[in-house]
C-alpha cells in the first residue's frame, strides 16, 4: 500500500465542499484509501486545524458540527502523534524554509514515512525539494 500524507487543505474538502475546488481529486484519495491502494496519514495537528477551519473559515453552525466531526473521525486516516524526533525534524524544516511549524509538520511526516504529501497549498508545502509533494489537482 502506498503511504500518503494529506494536509488540512485536502481533508477539509471531505467535510465541506462550499467554495472548494478539486473535489473529485480529494474524493479519489478517499476512494483509493477505502480500496486499499493507499494508506492515508496526517499529523495529530490536523484535528485542531480542521476544527479551526470549520469554526472560523467555514463558520459551521453548532448543530452541524457533530455530524461533520463524526464524519472526520471515521475517515480512513491514521493520525500520528508528534514525538521528539519528528518535532526536531519539523522545527528544522520550519526554520530553514521560513514556513510555519504547522506546515512543516506535514512535510516532516512525509519524510518520515517516505510518502507523498498531497496538498492544495503547494506554495508553502513545496518549498523543500527533498519532500515529495503533489498538488491535489494533479492527483
Amino acid at each position: 500500500m502506498t503511504p500518503l500524507i494529506v494536509d488540512t487543505s485536502v481533508a477539509l474538502k471531505w467535510l465541506n465542499q462550499d467554495n472548494e475546488k478539486d473535489i473529485d481529486q480529494a474524493d479519489k484519495i478517499l476512494e483509493d484509501a477505502r480500496d486499499g491502494q493507499v494508506e492515508v496519514f496526517a499529523p495529530e495537528l490536523i484535528k485542531y486545524e480542521i476544527g479551526n477551519a470549520l469554526l472560523y473559515g467555514k463558520k459551521i453552525a453548532g448543530e452541524d458540527i457533530d455530524e461533520l466531526l463524526n464524519i472526520f473521525y471515521s475517515l480512513p486516516i491514521s493520525f500520528i502523534a508528534e514525538n521528539e524526533e519528528l518535532g526536531n525534524s519539523t522545527y528544522i524544516l520550519a526554520h530553514n524554509l521560513g514556513i510555519t511549524y504547522y506546515d512543516a509538520s506535514f512535510m516532516s511526516l512525509a519524510k518520515q514515512y517516505d510518502a507523498v504529501l498531497v496538498t492544495d497549498n503547494v506554495k508553502h508545502q513545496g518549498k523543500d525539494s527533498k519532500t515529495k509533494v503533489l498538488a491535489l489537482k494533479d492527483y
